[in-house]
């Protein structure tokens, strides 16, 4: 509950510091002399419309189920409003911008208006409902709390999917371009320093015709071995390295022998072809290494691309799977949804016939799977829907919802701001009208602006805002004050005996 409220350079107010009692609190006063401004101003503390005054301040007990990893929460909340050339927002004096306060808060205050035609959205209307049935039903809670889990988890699977099927085209041009590319080196099939031995290769084969007639050339030199021997022998000089030396020779030559043998059986087409297959790789990728590297890369990339075939004939197993089980779930949520929406309908049912409004039904639809399951739900009234209803109608329609709500164990306790909820309604609707909200203030606390007496007089609170030289004031009456108040509500500004009589009636 909102237990304070401080306000400085609000419009035709000075400043204004007002403590709140729980419960229901009632401000009334002539036409033109600030409620609406004054509540606009409570309003803006929790994000809610645009902050007025140059100082707001709001100190308020911490909603039992709030929770934020952010801004540091205590018992108590106080809640800070700046407006200079434009409005910085504090909570706990830390900086706060207003789309996250009212988010924060949202769940805590709730705003009726007569201007506002919001609250009978079907996510509303089912999270109601899932709201009454998770504290009536362990077994429903258990289910709505699998069923979300999983559903978050299906639509995870289902993007991944969805983005597989997107780039399938392209996903398959990449497969078909990636594997001609690794054949292509798969084909020529190059060795690391093969190019070097390649034209190695090629610079002796032009050669072989000179090394051939070199060779038998120097091959004479063995003729004369066995002379040079003579004269080591003749000479008593030792020509041991001599016979190392014609040794070695005699070894070099056999090996230039066998070489060329081998040259001579070389295919010198296929080496040139092969030459030319390597050369046309190191053009295109700058060397074999680099043509090997981008082979293994390519392979590792096309093994990628296969998996992704793999992930999406898994994922769409896995999705056709969790989509039976999910329908199955959905099912279970929905027949406990109809079941529960209609004993709302018949609880609702003496009240709206109080409040001159036709009963009501809540008729379902189903959609495909969503986040809340199959369900779409609208309520219908008669011949008609809630989309024809007036502003006065929708709220008040509105307003037995939240107590049948409350009675059968639903809803997010908190504040509630009611602006005007009981206009231009006749005396029985007005008195329906106040029964309704004093049931909603044992839960709440709830701040109306009304001109009605019967309301006003079920406040534990009521707050007169009048205006006196045209400055607006905030005064919290006495059981005296409110007599008067009451009576003016009833008779005009200047009341009889039977106003003031009938006020002490309706306050005792």
């Amino acid at each position: 509950m909102i237990q304070r409220l401080h306000l400085k350079g609000l419009l035709s107010f000075e400043a204004v510091t007002l403590t709140f009692d729980p419960g229901l609190v009632v401000l009334s006063g002539p036409s033109g002399a600030g409620k609406s401004v004054l509540m606009g101003s409570v309003l803006s503390g929790f994000g809610i419309g645009n902050a007025e005054a140059t100082l707001c301040e709001l100190l308020l007990d911490r909603p039992s189920s709030l929770r934020s990893d952010v801004y540091d929460l205590e018992d108590e909340l106080t809640i800070r409003s700046l407006k200079k050339e434009r409005t910085r927002y504090y909570l706990n004096e830390q900086h706060i911008s207003k789309k996250a306060l009212h988010a924060l808060l949202a769940p805590s205050v709730h705003y009726l208006s007569v201007r506002d035609n919001s609250g009978f959205e079907s996510e509303v209307l089912l999270g109601m409902l899932d709201s009454m049935l998770t504290q009536q039903d362990k077994g429903y809670k258990k289910v709505l709390k699998e069923y979300k889990k999983r559903y978050l988890h299906y639509r995870q699977k289902q993007k991944e999917l969805d983005q597989i099927r997107a780039q399938e085209k392209k996903l398959s041009d990449l497969i078909e371009f990636t594997t001609f590319e690794i054949s292509k080196i798969r084909e020529i099939d190059p060795k690391e320093g093969e190019d070097t031995a390649l034209l190695q290769l090629k610079k002796q084969l032009s050669k072989i015709d000179k090394i051939n007639d070199a060779l038998a050339k120097a091959e004479a030199i063995f003729a004369l071995e066995g002379t040079v021997s003579e004269v080591f022998d003749l000479a008593e000089k030792e020509g041991g390295y001599f016979w190392d030396a014609m040794n070695q020779l005699r070894a070099d030559f056999e090996e230039i022998q066998s070489l060329a043998e081998e040259l001579e059986d070389t295919d010198v087409e296929a080496l040139l072809d092969r030459l030319e297959k390597i050369t046309e790789l190191k053009h295109r990728y700058g060397s074999i290494e680099e043509a090997i590297t981008y082979r293994t890369a390519k392979e590792q990339e096309l093994a990628g691309y296969e998996r992704i075939e793999q992930d999406k004939s898994m994922l769409e197993q896995f999705l056709a799977l969790e989509f039976a089980e999910l329908t199955i779930l959905a099912g279970r949520m929905s027949q406990a949804r109809i079941t529960q929406a209609g004993k709302m309908a018949e609880a609702m049912d003496g009240y709206l016939s109080k409040l001159k409004l036709p009963e009501v039904r809540f008729q379902f639809e189903v959609l495909p799977l969503g986040e809340q399951g199959t369900d779409r739900i609208d309520i219908g009234m008669a011949q008609s829907s809630t989309a024809t209803l007036s502003g006065g109608e929708h709220n008040r329609l509105r307003l037995a919802l939240m107590v049948v709500s409350l009675e059968l164990g639903g809803g997010e306790r908190g504040v509630i701001v009611l602006d005007e909820i009981d206009a231009n309604v006749s005396g029985d609707e007005s008195i329906a009208i106040a029964d309704m909200i004093a049931r909603l203030s044992a839960q709440y606390q709830i701040f109306a602006i009304s001109h009605q007496p019967h309301l006003a007089a079920k406040a534990q609170q009521h707050i007169l805002i009048d205006k006196v030289d045209n400055k607006s004031r905030a005064i919290v009456l006495d059981t005296e004050g409110r007599v008067r108040e009451i009576a003016r509500i009833v008779g005009g500004e200047i009341p009889n005996a039977e106003a003031v009589a009938f006020a002490k009636r309706l306050l005792d």
